[in-house]
């Protein structure tokens, strides 16, 4: 069995995420239109296109039990998007907003959504069925754009990242969605309040992700910091770690003490759990001698080049991984029981990728935990 599948559906992608069954997958090509891809034999064909943007669509979260698409854009709106009568019809989000909406994430059990923005806010987002619109409470302590929202798993706690270098935690409790009889982890924390700061970050959180059972909260900066926040304890303790690649942009549990990152390398990296976390290394390793050689090579034709030809760009641009420019996001593909058995990454050169977890480590020696 490969230990991936391909599929170049695109120039470039921004975004991507599946349906229930995995039989289509919504994908931003880099402009104001979200693409629906259905699989007819072999091929993946255009199905739909989701065209109500004004601008670059930031984020796409499909949610597997209402079929419900949720999109967001640079042009500060928000669309939740129905099938129906053979159509997809969007729906308004009130996000009263004046900057882009930069990410977006539906709730556990889909009765209400989290929208990160550039206005220093969260946009806690709530179905109101006497106007037919989506409503949304703002969350306002954050000093710089919000970059990633994440739900715990009791749909309750939000986990965020901002370039203000923090991550924080809040009860993101809505009366309307979630109804009276709710048991709240922290008691009653005022909306908005953050339970749980994190400053371990000297430069912009890109990622961050909550563990299937929501006992851990990893994230990851610009910088190179990994940091796991454990909530076993309260407050929680915090492990730092310094990953030597280039900064990660989005991250996946794939158990609960192995967690995959993606980012500007172009290959996905494993860091696991094994009496402290640690870097384990690249999931996507280049054939006997590929990386190396491939590095020797590029730069042995660069100087070559320059000597020979004048020239200062190298002869050989393909990289000896599968993505060949920035990888944007990573989700999961196939998972029974917080377990991910397979998984999908996007990127800025167009391709979709399937990865199959354990053909991976047959393939790269490497030992998810």
């Amino acid at each position: 069995m490969s230990a991936f599948e391909i599929e170049h559906l695109a120039s470039c992608i921004t975004a991507h995420a599946w349906n229930a069954d995995r039989s289509r997958v919504a994908l931003c090509p880099n402009n104001n239109e979200v693409h629906i891809y259905a699989k007819q034999g072999t091929s993946w064909v255009v199905e739909h296109v989701l065209a109500e943007h004004d601008q670059l669509v930031t984020s796409i979260d499909w949610a597997p039990k209402t079929n419900r698409i949720l999109t967001s854009s640079q042009d500060r709106n928000a669309y939740v998007w129905t099938f129906k009568d053979g159509q997809w019809k969007p729906v308004l989000v009130l996000l009263r907003i004046n900057r882009a909406a930069t990410h977006v994430k539906w709730s556990p059990q889909e009765n209400k959504f989290a929208v990160a923005t550039g206005a220093k806010l969260v946009c806690i987002c709530f179905f109101e069925e006497e106007h037919d619109w989506w409503a949304s409470n703002h969350i306002k302590k954050h000093k710089s754009t919000v970059l990633k929202v994440d739900w715990h798993p009791n749909n309750l706690l939000l986990a965020t990242s901002s370039s203000d270098y923090k991550v924080r935690v809040f009860d993101a409790y809505i009366k309307k969605a979630d109804g009276r009889n709710v048991t709240r982890p922290y008691g009653e924390v005022a909306f908005g309040e953050p339970i749980f700061e994190f400053d371990q970050c000297a430069s912009w959180v890109h990622a961050l992700k909550w563990s299937p059972s929501g006992s851990t909260l990893a994230y990851s900066s610009h910088d190179g910091v990994f940091a796991v926040a454990n909530f076993s304890t309260n407050p929680p303790t915090i492990e730092k770690i310094r990953v030597r690649n280039l900064p990660l942009r989005d991250l996946l549990y794939i158990t609960e003490n192995s967690i995959a990152g993606v980012g500007y390398d172009c290959a996905p990296l494993l860091i696991t759990n094994q009496n402290g976390w640690k870097y384990s290394g690249e999931m996507d390793k280049a054939s006997e001698g590929g990386a190396a050689a491939g590095s020797e090579t590029s730069a042995r034709k660069l100087f070559q080049n320059k000597v020979d030809l004048g020239e200062s760009k190298s002869a050989d641009k393909k990289l000896p991984t599968v993505h060949q420019n920035c990888i944007t996001s990573i989700v999961p593909f196939k998972s029974v029981g917080g377990v991910v058995s397979d998984f999908s990454t996007s990127g800025l050169d167009g391709n979709i990728v399937v990865w199959h977890v354990k053909a991976l480590e047959a393939k790269n020696k490497f030992k998810v935990i």
